[in-house]
Parts: structure tokens; sequence; C-alpha cells
């Protein structure tokens, strides 16, 4: 995959919103962060009563997905099968936890979707929809 055309935000607020849906079928609170290309928020936005730590952790998680072009699942993986896996520790700006994904448009990657708030599946349950939302 390439870089492409970073985000803008009309297409942020289209992935946040279908994230949002997703959490709110769910009755879960959560945080949602996109980046652009370079990891830098273009939009965030996080529901009342959202731990703190979730600002922080939507926010690393999107970049971590948009710099390194994969899930932030991949990290956390490679984290969980020990011995070699365990030096992404050693990568600044890995973050091995799940709800960090690439945005993706055709087969250019457009930006980083980060959420938090709930268990790393449901982070990446929200992420995945909201990327979903361009496809």
């Amino acid at each position: 995959m390439s870089y492409g055309p970073s985000i803008g935000l009309e297409q942020a607020k289209k992935v946040a919103t279908a994230a949002f849906a997703e959490v709110r079928k769910n009755n879960w609170t959560m945080a949602i962060a996109i980046v652009d290309t370079h990891g830098e928020l273009v939009y965030f936005e996080k529901m009342d009563d959202t731990q703190q730590a979730s600002v922080v952790v939507s926010q690393e998680t999107a970049r971590s997905a948009a710099r390194f072009k994969r899930p932030t699942k991949a990290f956390q993986d490679m984290l969980a099968a020990g011995g070699e896996g365990v030096r992404v520790l050693r990568i600044k700006g890995a973050v091995p936890v799940e709800g960090g994904l690439p945005i993706v448009v055709g087969n250019t990657v457009i930006g980083g979707i980060g959420v938090s708030g709930g268990t790393s599946a449901e982070d990446g349950l929200v992420a995945k929809a909201g990327v979903a939302a361009l496809a």
C-alpha cells in the first residue's frame, strides 16, 4: 500500500459518525480520533464520561495505524506471541493495543482511526465500522 492524499475533514466526520453509530448501538462510552497520513489529528470526539486515558490512547492508536500502515492489533499479536515479538515494545510509535486501523481507499492509506474506551476487541469493532463508511 502507498500513501495517498490525506483524509479531509468531511471524510473524517463520516468515518467518526459511522464509528459512533456502532458505539451507541452497543451502549459503550468511547473516544475516537481520526488522523491524516502523517499521524496528525484531523478530527476528535469523545463521549461524556469516557475515561480520560482514552483521549490519549485513541490518538496514539490512530497515529500508529496510519504511520505503520497496519492495524495496531498486528502489534498486539506480536507482543502476545512473546519471544521475538516482545521487541515491538522498542519500536517508537508502535502501539500494541487493538483499536487502531489505517483508513484505506482503493490501495492507498489516507489516514488512521483510533478508538478507545472499551475492551481491545470492542475498540477494534468500532474502528472497523468507521473505516467501512468509506468503502
